[in-house]
């Protein structure tokens, strides 16, 4: 299985017209399981660069890219009153959303979905945050932003609705999913929200799960966006970003 997985991860380096002629010619002989990793690479479409802010809005005194990455900095000298996003013109239901963070050794950050924008001018946004925190107090958790708050901590999964208490299931430890994220370090991140279901992934371990029930704040699409969280002097930055949209 391995190999086999190897394999198809070499493949995908390959995508010139040729090769996939190639490919198509002889495709009895190649796994049905690499055909189906070849498209499913294919489906994930990059949403930043690598050089410029193009497709994002944000406070251009905060965000810039730096060594390819989207960076958010706020100083002691000019801190920010409130917490500002950087915002991607776009807006996505049902998807897989991929990206690398790393975060300073303070401040807490978090990738928006589905939310939106309160305040365009000073790039507020509410919703659902799949929560970054270098003090291993949030990271991997569901916060609702301007809204309901925590609705699952790391390491549960929880049901939502607007007639009974949160249904709540303790799959994992809380410190022991967060020996898994790197202090200091690039951390990858998958944000799975398809129908009611949002799952959050940090280096490929489930750290919470939300199946949200709710007739009255339940959000079936909106914005991503990526937060500065107002206090103490921070720096995130985020790369790699790719979003693949489900039906």
């Amino acid at each position: 299985m391995i190999r086999l997985v190897r394999f198809c991860e070499t493949l995908l380096f390959f995508r010139s017209p040729p090769v996939r002629l190639m490919l198509s010619t002889l495709a009895v002989l190649i796994p049905l399981s690499c055909v189906s990793t070849l498209n499913a690479e294919e489906k994930f479409k990059p949403i930043f660069d690598g050089k410029t802010l193009d497709g994002w809005e944000g406070n251009p005194n905060l965000w810039s890219v730096e060594d390819g990455a989207i960076t958010g900095v706020t100083t002691d000298d000019d801190p920010i009153k409130a917490n500002t996003f950087l915002v991607w013109k776009g807006t996505a239901a049902n998807f897989v959303l991929k990206l690398d963070f790393k975060t300073s050794k303070v401040g807490n950050s978090g990738v928006q979905y589905r939310s939106k924008v309160l305040d365009k001018e000073k790039f507020i946004v509410g919703g659902y945050q799949a929560d970054i925190d270098p003090s291993m107090k949030f990271a991997g958790i569901n916060y609702e932003e301007k809204g309901r708050g925590i609705l699952a901590t790391r390491g549960q999964r929880v049901v939502l609705s607007d007639d009974e208490d949160p249904k709540v299931e303790q799959f994992g430890k809380a410190d022991e999913l967060a020996k898994k994220i790197k202090q200091s370090d690039w951390n990858s991140y998958r944000i799975v929200a398809n129908g009611r279901k949002l799952s959050h992934y940090i280096n490929g371990e489930l750290m919470s799960e939300v199946v949200d029930n709710s007739k009255k704040k339940f959000a079936e699409k909106g914005v991503i966006a990526l937060q500065l969280h107002r206090g103490p002097a921070m720096t995130i930055q985020f790369k790699n970003l790719t979003l693949k949209e489900l039906k």
